[in-house]
């Protein structure tokens, strides 16, 4: 069964196309008018072997925030699509991953309960153009129309563009150990017999 979907959204701020295939070979083509982002973005789709295509126009000329917001939202509602009732999956995923001076970790349970947690500390306001409070914004917002519980633990770090790094890396990783099937595991993976 191919785990994939495509996302549409149009709003007066943006205009976005997403597609993602959860089975994929880290295959990235990214146009989101949100340098830093596309950055992050592309380390995502390698660490996760994911395939991702976005193609955004969004009011950048105001501030990248309602961009960034609304990847966020698409890339959600996609891997939510692709994952079906998720059927097999490992459903938690756990990752750390060192950037040079910083080290994150990444929980993950794709409960279908919508929870971030994020305790990261971030030094600078800015990388490059990027409002680094966006971070939050987009995992929020991808943590809400996923409908997962996200926990995200930088546990030490200086440079923020290094922080921001591996919170992306681990939370790729995190995604790919909990969409894993495993072959153990025999319909949904809960008591409830719902996700």
């Amino acid at each position: 069964m191919e785990r994939t979907a495509a996302i549409s959204r149009k709003t007066s701020e943006t205009q976005i196309e997403l597609s993602f295939d959860v089975d994929g070979e880290g295959r990235s083509d990214l146009v989101t008018g949100v340098p830093f982002l596309t950055h992050m973005l592309d380390l995502f789709t390698k660490h996760g072997q994911f395939n991702l295509t976005v193609n955004a126009n969004g009011d950048t000329d105001v501030d990248d925030h309602h961009t960034t917001e609304d990847i966020g939202i698409c890339l959600g509602q996609a891997l939510r699509e692709a994952l079906g009732d998720k059927g097999g999956i490992r459903r938690y995923g756990n990752a750390f991953v060192p950037m040079d001076d910083a080290l994150a970790q990444v929980v993950i349970d794709l409960s279908n309960r919508p929870h971030l947690e994020m305790r990261a500390n971030l030094p600078a306001a800015k990388v490059g153009t990027f409002d680094t409070e966006l971070v939050h914004e987009f995992l929020w917002k991808l943590a809400l129309e996923a409908r997962m519980n996200l926990h995200v633990i930088v546990h030490y770090g200086h440079n923020t563009h290094h922080i921001i790094e591996a919170i992306f890396k681990a939370l790729a990783r995190a995604l790919d150990d909990a969409t894993t099937i495993d072959p153990r595991i025999k319909g949904v993976p809960s008591t409830k017999g719902l996700l």
